[in-house]
């Protein structure tokens, strides 16, 4: 029987493999797998706050902060003046072509680094994972 920390492990070894493959999938679009998913909670999450985007990127405060300027120079992202001191971000035209395109690299690499799970066995460890969380 494995140990917890066996299976933590077992997870972070996981995400950090499906993280490499999805950077390697999107490099020749000239953004990385962190940019992409900023995109997507941006395009998800329509007026939410920084902190909110922040917090759906797994990122600090200052870290998305950080990332929201690289997109907005690159000319991904525009940033709007909020209720009070809040800013929010929508996807330009670019943007979303890069969200668009990237999205289907993104469900061809994670559909073959689940290829090996049955449907059954992707229920049960959805299941797992989500009493977990």
């Amino acid at each position: 029987m494995s140990s917890q920390e066996d299976i933590a492990l077992l997870i972070k070894t996981i995400q950090y493999r499906h993280h490499r493959r999805l950077d390697a999938a999107l490099a020749d679009l000239g953004i990385s797998l962190v940019q992409w998913n900023a995109l997507r909670e941006i395009a998800r999450n329509p007026g939410a706050s920084m902190h909110a985007l922040a917090e759906a990127t797994f990122n600090s405060d200052q870290g998305f902060g950080t990332l929201a300027k690289r997109l907005l120079d690159a000319g991904l992202i525009l940033r709007r003046q909020g209720n009070g001191r809040a800013l929010t971000h929508d996807l330009t035209e670019e943007g979303r072509r890069l969200l668009d395109q990237g999205a289907l690299r993104y469900k061809t690499t994670i559909d073959d680094a689940f290829r090996a799970l049955s449907a059954e066995q992707l229920l049960d460890l959805q299941n797992a994972l989500m009493k977990l969380t």
